[in-house]
């Protein structure tokens, strides 16, 4: 561990993390991009610009993520109620079985990887990674109070 707050060692478990990702829910025939829009349409039905800000795309490569997942009939698109320019889109029953389905598959691969270290750590690397998602959702929080 170096004097730097985030070690190359975290730097790169992210970096294989991600990997790991990739191909778990490739067993699922989804992208780990259509999965982060699965979920963020989980919580709320959102229009294309909050999407691609959320998921840090340009709307051309939103579009793409969208139309893929509203040809599987995982997502909709709804015409808004207020503005006939704007579509709204959300996430289907379909959608939400094959959230639900990702959701367990990677549960089950990070298990799996923590079922190598002893108890105790592995409980902390859980715990860490919980803590990574509170400082992502937080920094995200901010960025939007901006």
């Amino acid at each position: 561990m170096t004097n730097e707050p985030v070690s190359r060692e975290a730097a790169r478990a992210v970096a294989l993390l991600a990997k790991v990702l990739d191909l778990t829910l490739a067993e699922l025939d989804l992208s780990a991009s259509q999965y982060r829009l699965l979920v963020y349409l989980r919580e709320k039905p959102a229009a294309a610009t909050a999407l691609a800000q959320l998921l840090d795309v340009s709307r051309p490569s939103l579009t793409a993520l969208v139309d893929g997942l509203v040809a599987r009939g995982f997502v909709v698109r709804e015409p808004d109620a207020h503005d006939r320019r704007r579509v709204t889109h959300q996430i289907s029953d379909a959608g939400l079985a094959a959230a639900s389905l990702a959701d367990t598959a990677v549960q089950e691969r990070l298990a799996e990887l923590l079922g190598h270290l002893e108890q105790p750590e592995a409980e902390g690397a859980a715990h860490g990674l919980e803590l990574c998602l509170a400082a992502i959702l937080a920094s995200r929080a901010a960025k939007a109070g901006t």
